[in-house]
């Protein structure tokens, strides 16, 4: 049997890519190494927020229930279920590709695709036995895994990843955690929740380094506020394993040796390529595309984040069906430019369009408004008041360029940031929205004004 397309992958490139095909009539495989979703459904996204959601909820219990009016004794938790609950949601959404796959007759095949030539994929069983099948295209998306620090190797307890912090059988009383990236400081804001010790460790004068600098300065007090020690600035110079967790010397804000029971390395990742024919690479080793998502062996393409950054689910789908799209319609695909970035901490980040800094390094005069959280009414009604809006106006135009958010459902308010950049909305059109009371929208509309000296609550 020939398809249509062939996609090595099923994460939320991958599913994404290969069920838009078939939607356009094409006979279409996708192969998955382990099972549909990816890291992302699997092991990422979804369990993380997961986890985040349990130790919110923990949180307020044990900090603020006499501020709502609740009292009880004796609150506990039981760790083997906060993770098990994670873990019940991922296999439930892994079942559910699954089906949507059988629904649009896409063929799911169990095993590691490789590239052998000529449209054909070799796929290797988990029991070795191997098979090759052909398409007249194929679409790479086999995404990235999680980057060690250099002679400090994962073993799982000890030393761990994303992954592994995921389905800790055993709490760790003390943790370290190297990288203040979106994965360091969720499970930074997890673990403390939940009464581990922890110290994060940032090489960057900030953490969260591609957020707005005003935001990620916000976040490092809050945290430290809520007893997580914040290392910024800091350099890890040296690792080591020891019968009883690990010890990580640091340069920089301070010159010490911490103990820990583990250590989560969160410093980035690196390219999953397939095996065979070798594509283009670019200099850090990802995959090289053209302007239609195809890479240098014809009739192969590639998207998401075996294409390189930026490393984000919602971005991977959008490259998939640019380019699945292109192949099949004719289509020129767009290329990514505008996306939010979210990270699941509380309070939560999001942005979307340019930074402050991001402007003035391309010459852009613009206008910025702020408004905090605490003036909100409906911030105040739920208790969680901390942070603020904080948007950026192009000074010719009076268009929106940029909006940073640091509080309480920040990653669902970004959204219609994101869509007043891509309409090219001014303040005028933002202005001229009603924004329902009481909400948490309401800040944005507040963030406006401000920008233009007429806000209301402020």
């Amino acid at each position: 049997m020939k398809y249509d397309l062939i996609v090595i992958g099923g994460g939320p490139a991958g599913y994404v890519g290969a069920i838009r095909a078939a939607q356009l009539g094409k006979k279409v495989a996708c192969v998955e190494l382990e099972r549909a979703g990816g890291t992302c459904l699997n092991w990422g996204c979804i369990p993380t927020k997961s986890l985040l959601r349990n130790a919110e909820l923990y949180h307020l219990l044990s900090h603020k229930a006499d501020e709502f009016g609740f009292s009880f004794d004796n609150l506990s938790f039981d760790w083997s279920k906060v993770i098990g609950r994670s873990r019940k949601i991922a296999d439930k959404l892994a079942g559910g590709i699954e089906f949507l796959f059988k629904k649009n007759k896409v063929d799911y095949i169990l095993g590691k695709g490789n590239l052998v030539g000529d449209g054909k994929v070799e796929v290797e069983a988990a029991d070795g036995s191997k098979s090759v099948i052909e398409g007249a295209n194929v679409l790479v998306a086999t995404g990235v895994t999680t980057r060690e620090f250099p002679g400090f190797p994962f073993d799982g307890t000890r030393v761990i990843g994303s992954r592994d912090a995921l389905a800790l059988a055993t709490q760790p009383k003390e943790i370290v955690i190297i990288g203040a990236g979106a994965i360091g400081v969720e499970f930074a804001y997890f673990f403390n929740a939940f009464g581990t010790k922890v110290t994060i460790v940032e090489m960057m004068p900030v953490i969260l380094p591609v957020e707005d600098e005003e935001v990620s300065k916000t976040l490092e007090k809050s945290f430290s506020k809520s007893g997580i020690k914040v290392l910024s600035g800091t350099k890890t110079t040296g690792t080591k394993v020891t019968d009883t967790g690990v010890e990580i010397t640091v340069e920089g804000k301070e010159n010490t040796t911490i103990k820990a029971d583990a250590c989560l390395v969160a410093i980035g990742v690196k390219p999953l390529l397939p095996g065979g024919m070798e594509p283009e690479l670019t200099d850090r080793g990802y995959i090289k595309t053209d302007d239609r998502y195809q890479t240098s062996i014809p009739n192969v393409y590639a998207a998401g984040d075996i294409i390189g950054p930026p490393w984000l689910a919602h971005v991977a789908s959008y490259e998939a069906i640019q380019a699945v799209e292109g192949m099949f319609e004719g289509k020129q695909p767009k290329k990514v430019d505008i996306f939010p970035g979210c990270t699941y901490c509380q309070p939560q980040v999001a942005s979307v369009g340019l930074t402050e800094k991001a402007a003035k390094d391309k010459g852009i005069a613009y206008k910025v408004g702020k408004f905090p959280f605490m003036a909100s009414g409906k911030a105040l009604a739920t208790g969680e008041s901390e942070g603020f809006v904080k948007l950026l106006y192009g000074e010719e135009h009076g268009e929106v360029i940029g909006a940073h958010i640091i509080g309480n459902e920040a990653t669902e308010l970004i959204a219609e940031m994101g869509l007043a950049i891509t309409l090219e909305a001014t303040v005028e059109d933002i202005e001229a929205t009603i924004h329902a009371h009481p909400t948490l929208s309401e800040a944005i509309h507040e963030a406006t004004g401000a920008a233009y000296g007429h806000a209301i609550h402020i």
